[in-house]
């Protein structure tokens, strides 16, 4: 524990009660002692750098570079992605990486280059060292995309963790991506980012640092090329960012610059180049293909805070149906639990869960269940004492098992780093399938200090670590995601016909594995809204496609236009959650008047219209890696005026949302990519590349189509359609579509479609095989002149 931490903690008092405040600060300083005994002072320290080159070994992929006090692995892998390691560093063992890494590419082979050093060329990038540690990644062409200056350790004179720092420069026009969910962004800015998961201890707003959900994972674009660097160390640290700027006349360039300084860990690197879909497929292909959500995931979340019983949550399903909002899943916060259990229902208020649970899912609503990591302190209790006994809780440095607080007292924490922890919390969840939950939502899983509970756990915290041993320091960040990987486990084994529901608060590099992540609490406010968006796109961009936000936001009342705009701008986010009952801020539509009931019942009917879209767009995640939510400048890098625009994004590769992020605003301006794109609500065209006002009345935010797209989309019979937008005079089109029965593991065929315009007509054909085919379905087209149905021939 350092002291952001302690003061955090103290800003309890008051804030939750007296007595829980003056527990949490006890705690506080509990971990304070216990990391003041469990780590050893740094005391002096000997800075270290690489030194000169001595001798080459070359090996498969690469090889190893000797220097005067390090060695370099460098390896190119057949997917294309480059890896490197200082001080003997190996790709392995890492908890972001999926199985065993991938083969080298034997294509690739270390050779001399000039001055001394050496290099790598591969089909994607060359990679060339310097005879003192520096480390170049260029195109094929020779475009120098990052520089890595040579690295410098910090170590303990008595021994210990060295701490290092790698200073890293990127072309003058490039622009920063990524580092988790940030609500910043996603464009990153000048300034420091830290690394290390935590709740604020309050809802997160711009300019709040950390978050729950970092990552050393940066997406540059430039003019050169994209790329994405991971340096893969889940200690903590911080990296400061500063874009380049370029000279004008016969001025100088500055290059772009980025300092991570972390507290320890090895220093090994993943780099992956080419355009943005390219570099994510590399993405996945190192850390896992995004699990797949059930189909209902993809609908509408109503989550309830409080305790609540059986009747409040039917009558918040019946509220729903009777105003004509389709309700798709239910989530149920900790409240719901018995106090001592923490996978035991409170009987008193769900008597009979089961039957409820069975009630809903007739109607088609699914119960998901809250599950933090904290394990009450009960003598008798079957989780704790079968824990305690098998010792799959975390003990400190100096033995004993670990004790944080929460609202009940005393909690204890399950070691998620250990095989045997994992497992048995993953059997835990058979008691809650049985109560009829159909999916769970990880809540405080940082686990750190937060102004409700105050649960954290020291820095000196033992750790297994898939048996090498460790601490918390190592832990911390990867705790969320071996909590993930348990559930997800767990239930596919108990459950194994259907895809497992897992969301996470907190997590780290390829936690896309295990399920999706919400956002935590997000302040309410307008600069709450736009935080929203840079939550979900920067989580994308880290390879988590299914990610959202609560609507609304949290920590005050959301005013009727808020609410709507909020409403408006999930409806088209993987991820889509209102919320209601005892907590502050968010809300249901129709607490807000009936014009915001009439437009949010719009917003849901499109939603629920779009969701084969969105059912493809999450089988093709799970196959390339590409998010639902992408930036304006995903197709084309290259355009410079897109890599700046932060308040717009293409959902999948057919439709362009607009969302209004601005108190007042009836109409917006829009920045096009290039071709032709159609306004969803008046069908005129527009031509990209460029910027257009658009009108944005209360009902509707601005959404374009792009011209030859043909989009899956629910008829109005229910049954499968196509929404065809006429292509551009003398261009085709075309769409992707991924039919799915909404559950199960069958990897159903992609079905790829074209469109073309012949005279009046526009043409729709199924490429089947070396031929063409009919659609699946029927077909309807749009965008023609005057908005009129025009002639379709298969």
């Amino acid at each position: 524990m350092d002291g952001r931490d302690l003061v955090r903690s103290m800003k309890t008092v008051g804030s939750a009660g007296a007595a829980q405040g003056l527990r949490t600060v006890r705690a506080a300083w509990r971990r304070r002692r216990a990391d003041a005994a469990g780590l050893p002072p740094r005391g002096a320290e000997r800075a270290r750098v690489p030194g000169p080159m001595r001798e080459v070994e070359p090996g498969p992929g690469g090889g190893v570079l000797r220097f005067g006090r390090s060695e370099l692995r460098v390896r190119v892998a057949v997917n294309g992605a480059v890896f490197w390691g200082w001080d003997g560093a190996g790709p392995e063992p890492s908890y972001a990486l999926t199985g065993r890494c991938p083969e080298p590419d034997p294509r690739a082979v270390l050779e001399p280059d000039k001055e001394g050093g050496w290099r790598v060329v591969a089909e994607r990038a060359t990679v060339v060292v310097s005879r003192h540690g520096a480390i170049e990644v260029r195109t094929p062409g020779g475009v120098v995309l990052r520089r890595e200056l040579p690295p410098r350790w910090w170590e303990p004179a008595g021994g210990g963790p060295a701490r290092w720092a790698q200073r890293s420069e990127v072309a003058a026009d490039a622009r920063f991506f990524g580092l988790g969910g940030r609500a910043a962004g996603p464009r990153l800015r000048e300034g420091t980012y830290r690394l290390g998961n935590t709740g604020p201890g309050r809802p997160l707003a711009p300019g709040d640092d950390p978050s729950s959900l970092t990552m050393p994972v940066q997406l540059v674009v430039a003019d050169a090329g994209t790329h994405l660097v991971f340096h893969d160390s889940s200690w903590d640290g911080t990296v400061t960012l500063r874009e380049g700027q370029e000279g004008a006349g016969s001025g100088h360039d500055r290059p772009g610059r980025s300092v991570l300084r972390m507290d320890g860990g090895p220093l090994r690197c993943w780099v992956a180049v080419g355009t943005p879909a390219r570099v994510l497929l590399a993405w996945a292909s190192l850390t896992g293909a995004p699990a797949l959500p059930p189909v209902w995931a993809l609908g509408h979340h109503h989550a309830r805070s409080g305790a609540g019983d059986e009747q409040e949550v039917r009558r918040a399903v019946i509220d729903h149906q009777e105003r004509d909002l389709p309700l798709d899943a239910v989530h149920l916060g900790v409240g719901h639990l018995a106090a001592h259990e923490p996978f035991t229902v409170d009987e008193e208020r769900y008597p009979k869960l089961p039957v409820l649970a069975e009630e809903l899912r007739r109607d088609g609503v699914r119960l998901v269940s809250a599950v933090v990591p904290s394990v009450p302190v009960s003598p008798g209790g079957a989780v704790y004492e079968r824990g305690t006994g098998a010792d799959f809780f975390v003990r400190s440095a100096a033995g004993p098992v670990v004790r944080g607080v929460a609202r009940e007292g005393d909690v204890v924490f399950p070691d998620f780093t250990h095989a045997g922890a994992r497992a048995w919390w993953g059997g835990l969840h058979e008691e809650r399938l049985g109560q009829g939950f159909g999916g769970f939502w990880h809540d405080l899983d940082e686990p750190t200090s937060s102004a409700a509970f105050g649960s954290a756990l020291p820095r000196s915290a033992r750790h297994a670590l898939e048996g090498r041993g460790g601490d918390h320091r190592e832990g911390h960040n990867v705790y969320a995601l071996c909590m993930a990987r348990a559930a997800f486990e767990g239930v596919r084994t108990l459950a194994p016909e259907e895809r497992p529901f897992v969301l996470s608060r907190s997590g780290w590099a390829g936690m896309q594995r295990y399920g999706g992540a919400w956002s935590g609490a997000v302040a309410t406010g307008w600069p709450g809204l736009r935080a929203s968006l840079s939550l979900v796109m920067g989580l994308g961009l880290c390879g988590v496609p299914y990610a959202g936000t609560d609507v609304g936001g949290v920590g005050g009342r959301p005013s009727p236009e808020l609410y709507l705009r909020w409403f408006q701008l999930a409806a088209h986010l993987p991820l889509f959650r209102t919320y209601g009952g005892l907590r502050a801020g968010g809300g249901q539509a129709w607490e807000f008047g009936p014009q915001v009931l009439e437009h949010a019942r719009v917003a849901l009917a499109e939603r629920r219209r779009l969701l084969p879209y969105f059912v493809t767009l999450a089988h093709l995640a799970r196959r390339t890696g590409a998010p639902y939510v992408r930036p304006l400048w995903w197709s084309s890098p290259e355009e410079r005026a897109l890599r700046d625009c932060e308040d717009a994004f293409l959902l999948g590769d057919c439709l362009l949302v607009a969302p209004v992020l601005e108190p007042g605003a009836d109409r917006r301006a829009v920045r096009l990519p290039r071709g032709r794109w159609y306004d969803v609500a008046t069908e005129r065209a527009y031509e990209g590349p460029g910027q257009v006002l658009l009108e944005a009345p209360p009902e509707r935010i601005p959404v374009l189509a792009r011209a030859g797209a043909v989009i899956p989309v629910r008829g109005e019979d229910g049954g499968p359609a196509l929404e065809v937008w006429a292509p551009a005079r003398g261009r085709t089109g075309g769409g992707l579509v991924v039919p799915d029965a909404g559950d199960g593991w069958a990897e159903p065929e992609i079905e790829r479609y074209v469109s073309r315009g012949e005279g009046s007509r526009v043409v729709v054909e199924r490429e089947v095989g070396g031929g063409v085919a009919e659609p699946s379905c029927p077909v309807r087209v749009r965008g023609l002149a005057e908005g009129a149905p025009g002639a379709v021939q298969t």
